[in-house]
C-alpha cells in the first residue's frame, strides 16, 4: 500500500458544486449546509476501500478509492467490480470501483511490508492497542510498548496504534507500570496478515468474496 501522493486527475471537478446548475435562472441555490454535507459524502466516498487484484486475479492490496481512480484513468488498472456510486467531474460521471485488477503482473516479495505509521494502523485496523477502541487515523498515533527512552527501537513489534488517552496515561512507562495491558502482541505486517485484513474487510462488500476464496 504505497504512497497516494499521485495527482488525481478529477480531485477538482470531483468535490466541485455544480456552480452552473445553482445559478440558473428559476434554480434555488442550494443552502452551505447542503453543500457541506455533499462534499463530506463524496470526500468519505472516495477513502472506501477497494480491492486490488495482480493480473493473475490475486489480491494483493486494499487501496482507497481515489488512489484506485487514479490507475484506472492511467490505464494501469481495470475495474473488476463497480459500486453503484458514482463521483462525477466536469464532463464524466465515473462509476466508483469496488475491484480493480492490474493490467501488468507485479512480483509480491514474501517478506514484511515497509515499516510505517499507516501500515502499523491498518495491521491494528485502527484499533487502539490498550482500550480496544476504533478510530479515525487522525485520532490515534503510535506508542513504543517499551518507551524509547528505555532502549525500545522502532519495530514492528514494539510498535502499536494507540489513541492520545492512552498514550497519555502511558506516558514514558511500560504498559504494566501504567496498569495497560496490551490487546495482542504486536507482530510484523507479513502477506498473510495482509490477506487477513482484507477477508475482514471483504465482509462489508460481497463482490469481493469470490476473490477471496471464503
Amino acid at each position: 500500500m504505497g504512497s497516494n501522493r499521485h495527482m488525481v486527475a478529477d480531485s477538482r471537478g470531483a468535490h466541485t458544486p455544480d456552480v452552473a446548475r445553482a445559478a440558473a435562472p428559476g434554480s434555488e441555490a442550494p443552502s452551505g449546509s447542503r453543500i457541506h454535507n455533499s462534499i463530506s459524502r463524496r470526500a468519505s466516498l472516495m477513502q472506501e476501500p477497494v480491492l486490488v487484484l495482480n493480473a493473475t486475479y490475486e489480491p494483493i492490496n486494499v487501496t482507497a478509492v481515489r488512489r484506485a481512480m487514479v490507475l484506472m484513468l492511467k490505464g494501469v488498472a481495470q475495474a473488476e467490480e463497480l459500486h453503484s456510486a458514482e463521483v462525477h467531474s466536469a464532463a464524466h460521471a465515473h462509476q466508483v470501483p469496488s475491484v480493480i485488477r492490474l493490467l501488468a503482473y507485479r512480483h509480491i516479495p514474501q517478506q514484511s511490508r515497509a515499516l510505517s505509521r499507516k501500515n502499523i494502523l491498518l495491521r491494528d485496523r485502527n484499533t487502539c492497542q490498550f482500550c480496544g477502541r476504533v478510530f479515525p487515523s487522525s485520532e490515534l498515533t503510535l506508542d513504543h510498548v517499551l518507551p524509547r527512552s528505555r532502549g525500545g527501537r522502532s519495530s514492528w513489534e514494539n510498535l502499536v496504534a494507540c489513541c492520545y488517552r492512552c498514550n497519555n496515561t502511558k506516558g514514558d512507562r511500560t504498559p504494566e507500570e501504567a496498569g495497560l495491558k496490551l490487546a495482542r502482541k504486536p507482530r510484523p505486517f507479513t502477506l498473510h496478515t495482509s490477506r487477513q485484513l482484507m477477508r475482514l474487510i471483504g465482509h462489508r462488500d460481497d463482490r469481493w468474496r469470490k476473490y477471496l476464496f471464503y
